[in-house]
């Protein structure tokens, strides 16, 4: 039973983590939205504008994020649903099959995810998300979840690392090859971050979510670091496509 319990924290987990990186896209989409429908019917303030360039980029930056996330997310907890309804959540009676192929699509259809990593991959080099991480570690949260939020710091300086030696490596390769890491862990990061801040506001719906997420986001995070700053390029040779005979 302590495996299904596990599973099915981390399937909650991670449609509560999901769900927030949602809506703060959301909340970026129609802030410059709505400033672009004030511009075509006056002409903004010089503030307006600044806020029209700030949301529009904040935007372009979580939209690959939230797609693609959500969209593996999806697959993931459609196959554990599979899991652990055993034999049975495969037959027709059951919705678990049904929403597991129903989900397959969606990281594929408007951009597969690979796609969201190359949208994203030049907001990580430049260290815009970055900047967002250290931002959002400024904000306040419950007294109950600090312990959480040191956890998160020591995740943004892993991650702050593994940026710096891909891009000292010079190698497009090796910082195409490591682009999909570097994705996950900013990714996982950020909706820590969030999720951390929808505990601190409604602990009643998110405190369980968060330790969850964050363990499991810690888990993944700490893993793929280790990988990035470990990989040379001489390893590339092992990755090469074989010839097919």
């Amino acid at each position: 039973m302590p495996a299904v319990y596990d599973m099915l924290s981390r399937m909650k987990a991670k449609v509560d983590a999901g769900r927030s990186i949602l809506y703060q896209t959301a909340r970026y989409v129609d802030i410059y939205k709505a400033l672009d429908d004030i511009s075509r019917e006056r002409k903004l303030t010089p503030e307006e504008r600044a806020e029209q360039k700030k949301y529009t980029r904040l935007a372009d930056a979580f939209t690959p994020l939230a797609k693609g996330m959500n969209s593996e997310y999806a697959n993931q907890n459609a196959y554990d649903a599979i899991q652990i309804h055993g034999g049975s959540g495969f037959i027709m009676e059951y919705k678990s099959q049904r929403l597991y192929r129903d989900a397959r699509i969606f990281s594929i259809y408007e951009g597969t995810t690979q796609l969201q990593v190359v949208a994203a991959i030049r907001y990580i080099t430049n260290g815009t998300y970055l900047t967002m991480m250290k931002e959002m570690l400024e904000t306040e949260v419950a007294e109950e979840l600090r312990p959480l939020k040191v956890r998160v710091e020591e995740m943004v300086k892993r991650y702050e690392q593994s940026i710096n030696y891909v891009k000292e490596s010079g190698s497009q390769e090796v910082n195409d090859l490591l682009a999909r890491r570097l994705y996950d862990m900013t990714a996982e990061i950020i909706m820590s971050l969030l999720i951390l801040d929808d505990a601190t506001r409604a602990p009643e719906l998110f405190t369980k979510s968060a330790h969850v997420y964050i363990r499991m986001a810690e888990e993944d995070v700490l893993g793929k670091s280790a990988f990035v700053t470990r990989f040379i390029a001489e390893d590339l040779k092992y990755y090469r496509q074989m010839p097919i005979e």
